[in-house]
């Protein structure tokens, strides 16, 4: 398989997550929603969800979704989500691109389908927390802390689901991500995937979504560095065991 059919592959996938992940949580928060209101277990279900159709569409290069789970992959030598695209720096680099620039496209496609709700909206919070994540409780180092555990769990788990049968692999990945969000996602909003997160916070950057407020970049970094290093982590793990 090409670099170009995996770049476009992994927009299509990921594009595919933001806009179902973003969209189930601007359901819940946005004024004038028919779900808003509902509970943090939608908000789970509904990522989890959006992470099995975004496996489907970007089955062909093994469906990443999330520079945290391709840097696992390259960290274990395991190259079963795409064995015709060995796992290099250069791989890696297209496959960065293509869910970073999918995550964004997503964002913007989600603010499209909700557009009167944020122009009605009056909580610049609540709307930027449809776009990314936030802590319950600020505290960068402990923030950080928790999203390297999820994304362990995250990375770990995918690797092993990685020997299972094809069609138990997307379902299994998204129940996963509800048991982590269920359970881990709490001080965060567990972001899990730096892509999931920045691409969606530069969306609402740049974005016309009246009385947006900021968008947080002092925290930015924490669903960036947290991610990455719980892949690193548990890419080694899995290398050993």
């Amino acid at each position: 398989m090409s670099l170009v059919s995996v770049f476009f592959s992994e927009v299509l996938g990921t594009g595919l997550l933001l806009l179902l992940g973003i969209g189930v949580v601007a359901n819940v928060l946005l004024r004038d929603s028919k779900g808003r209101g509902a509970d943090w277990l939608l908000i789970s279900f509904g990522w989890g969800l959006a992470v099995f159709v975004g496996v489907y569409a970007a089955y062909r290069s093994g469906a990443h979704l999330n520079p945290a789970v391709t840097v696992g992959l390259w960290a274990s030598g395991a190259d079963e989500y795409a064995p015709d695209v060995p796992i290099t720096f250069g791989s890696t680099l297209v496959y960065f691109a293509g869910e970073f620039v999918g995550a964004f496209l997503g964002a913007v496609v989600a603010w499209l389908a909700y557009r009167n709700h944020y122009d009605a909206h009056e909580d610049p919070g609540e709307v930027l927390a449809t776009f990314s994540t936030g802590p319950a409780i600020r505290n960068p180092v402990w923030n950080t802390v928790t999203e390297v555990i999820g994304t362990f769990v995250l990375v770990y788990v995918v690797l092993a689901l990685g020997n299972t049968p094809t069609m138990i692999g997307p379902l299994g990945v998204a129940l996963l991500v509800v048991s982590i969000g269920a359970s881990l996602g709490g001080p965060t909003g567990y972001a899990i995937n730096p892509a999931r997160d920045l691409g969606p916070r530069i969306a609402h950057a740049v974005l016309p979504i009246r009385g947006k407020g900021g968008s947080d970049w002092g925290y930015s970094w924490v669903p960036v560095v947290g991610p990455l290093v719980g892949a690193v982590l548990a890419g080694l793990l899995a290398r050993v065991f």
